[in-house]
């Protein structure tokens, strides 16, 4: 059984046992897959409280899927792809409509870039390295400190308080400091 974290401890006694056992990790990926392109949508129409409702979702169950996959021992390698490409996508599409919005587009191409350093660097790693690919804290990290930061930009939206828009860039320059650790673990740079 893979080694669990806090995260899934905390989860394994609150949330997932509301989770059917018929519910595997790499569904809640594929749900995530699914909403990435109905968020980008609440983004575009400016929809932003249904926009940040469906984010939180979608970035919660990317905590999810991880703590079930350990938990109920389901690690597989096609979840290991594919649940940090459903973040990137997730982020990726946050930072161009949102990040490039409200705060710049610069921020917003260093996000995106970074995230595609990231998954490229896994992706060569794994097909020609044969290196697996594993999550690693520098990363888990970055995605919370992202996540809090696309919730916060989405909060000074939706309340019109400009107090949010700053912790949202100051959130999403620390998650570029992690982004870049996380490049140099994986040696893409």
């Amino acid at each position: 059984m893979p080694q669990l974290t806090i995260t899934d401890k905390i989860l394994q006694r609150i949330f997932l046992p509301l989770i059917p056992r018929s519910v595997t990790p790499n569904m809640v990926t594929w749900f995530r897959f699914i909403t990435v392109p109905f968020a980008a949508s609440l983004f575009i129409l400016e929809s932003y409280l249904a926009g940040l409702l469906l984010f939180a979702i979608s970035a919660f169950s990317d905590a999810v899927d991880g703590s079930l996959a350990r938990t109920r021992n389901q690690v597989t390698d096609w979840g290991k792809m594919y649940d940090p490409a459903a973040d990137k996508l997730l982020i990726g599409f946050a930072a161009f409509i949102l990040v490039s919005k409200f705060l710049n587009w610069y921020l917003a191409a260093t996000i995106i870039g970074i995230e595609f350093f990231l998954i490229v660097g896994a992706y060569y790693r794994k097909r020609f390295q044969g290196i697996p690919i594993e999550a690693e804290f520098s990363g888990k990290i970055k995605m919370v400190l992202q996540s809090l930061g696309i919730a916060a930009l989405l909060l000074s939206a939706v309340f019109s308080i400009p107090a949010f828009l700053i912790i949202a860039e100051y959130l999403l320059y620390l998650a570029i400091v992690f982004a870049i650790i996380s490049l140099a673990v994986y040696r893409a740079i």
